[in-house]
């Protein structure tokens, strides 16, 4: 029932994971979610997203944002950190995942989701075919309906964790 909502990897941070390794994997569009992934709810982009980015593109790989928000907050984190967007995606509904795979040019095969909440990221990449790396929150201050969203996601997690350590799951993209 919960394996519906396992991410295919679990990291700590986007900041943590070794890029390098995962295009030798043979992916080539990486879709990011913003907030709580990149930066804390709302903040605008920082240095360490912006070095994010063009450690990115210098690797090779093309970037598209999918964000439930309007086009004023991702319009202008997309611009400072050099990618491509889609707001207002209604995740986790799957057009916009292929949206995001259309402004990239690439296939479900060759593209990865990064995000921290399953019930929206994670499961609309699985809706989409696409492999996804769910990562820890940045920041504990949220918006009352991710709180509740994430007292659920604890409970997904706490099987995920299970399930892999004991072996029931294959992980890692």
């Amino acid at each position: 029932m919960f394996r519906t909502f396992y991410p295919d990897d679990y990291k700590m941070s986007v900041y943590m994971m070794n890029f390098e390794e995962i295009y030798e994997k043979g992916y080539r569009g990486l879709i990011f979610d913003i907030d709580n992934t990149l930066v804390p709810h709302g903040a605008p982009s920082d240095k360490r997203s912006e070095e994010l980015f063009a450690k990115l593109r210098n690797i090779g790989f093309d970037t598209c944002l999918i964000s439930n928000n309007q086009e004023p907050r991702v319009k202008p984190f997309a611009d400072k950190v050099g990618s491509k967007y889609v707001f207002d995606a209604h995740k986790p509904s799957v057009k916009n995942y292929q949206k995001a795979m259309k402004l990239m040019h690439t296939e479900r095969e060759t593209t990865l989701f990064i995000g921290d909440q399953l019930f929206t990221d994670v499961w609309g990449a699985k809706r989409s075919g696409i492999k996804s790396v769910l990562v820890r929150p940045i920041h504990p201050k949220e918006e009352i309906q991710i709180v509740l969203k994430r007292y659920l996601e604890r409970i997904v997690l706490h099987f995920y964790k299970r399930d892999k350590n004991a072996g029931r799951i294959q992980t890692g993209i």
